[in-house]
């Protein structure tokens, strides 16, 4: 099994508290966009990025001087969102690390996949930005099915905690290998929410600490089956067999 999550836009710089241990898998193509990057203007990184003028000069910085091969941070010590504090990477032990190297798989814009433990250093790049990388159009087309490929040779299902800009770089083609009637490994997608009138409504923050949650109740519990995946209990969330099904598995707060 292998868990897939979205990254965050907030990141920190900070090789004393762990060191990177790993090189990203697709630096290489990492290394195309940033070259890409290096060629736009300041203007052109504002409207890509869509930020006000301090986050643009931050980052316009940052890509001028990036450095991808050294002064790394591990990846999930890197990433400072919601989520990533709700998994709280810097009390994990040494067990739920390993869990973690070997089960979780954060999706990038950038980094295209990311284990736990692979060097990073900070960057601001949606996967819905139009970065028209070698004339792809968007990151969409430019990591094609990469994504997909890479996870079909390193497990047979994954659960997903991503949220939809980052999913879709693997439901697609899943979909599609579905239309040609192959073979394709389950995939399930974790949604927690609230019940109102007889719906399931899903709360953005409330969601993102949950899904944070959700990767700290399987690293702490070494879940490895679909069926220690419903057991999760946090913030109040219980499994709701009535809106679920085999692909959506539905938390219901208390």
């Amino acid at each position: 099994m292998k868990i897939i999550i979205s990254p965050a836009k907030t990141m920190i710089e900070d090789s004393d508290t762990m060191m990177a241990m790993t090189e990203p898998i697709f630096l290489h193509k990492t290394k195309e966009i940033l070259a890409y990057l290096q060629t736009l203007s300041y203007e052109d990184l504002k409207e890509l990025w869509g930020c006000n003028d301090k986050i643009a000069k931050l980052n316009k910085e940052r890509v001028e001087s990036m450095k991808l091969e050294r002064g790394l941070t591990p990846a999930l010590i890197s990433y400072e969102g919601i989520q990533y504090q709700s998994i709280g990477a810097n009390v994990l032990n040494k067990n739920e690390w390993e869990y973690l190297e070997k089960h979780l798989r954060i999706l990038s814009g950038f980094y295209g996949i990311l284990r736990p433990l692979d060097g990073v250093t900070p960057y601001r790049l949606e996967m819905q930005a139009k970065a028209n990388v070698d004339n792809k159009g968007d990151l969409y087309h430019f990591w094609g099915n990469l994504l997909y490929e890479q996870l079909k040779e390193e497990c047979n299902m994954i659960l997903n905690l991503a949220s939809k800009e980052y999913s879709k770089t693997i439901e697609i083609y899943r979909k599609e290998e579905q239309k040609q009637k192959k073979d394709v490994m389950p995939f399930v997608t974790c949604i927690f929410g609230e019940e109102k009138n007889g719906k399931v409504v899903q709360k953005a923050t409330m969601a993102k600490m949950a899904r944070g949650e959700m990767v700290r109740f399987l690293a702490e519990n070494q879940i490895e089956t679909l069926e220690g995946v419903k057991q999760f209990n946090r913030m109040n969330f219980s499994f709701c067999e009535e809106y679920s099904t085999e692909e959506q598995y539905t938390f219901i707060k208390k």
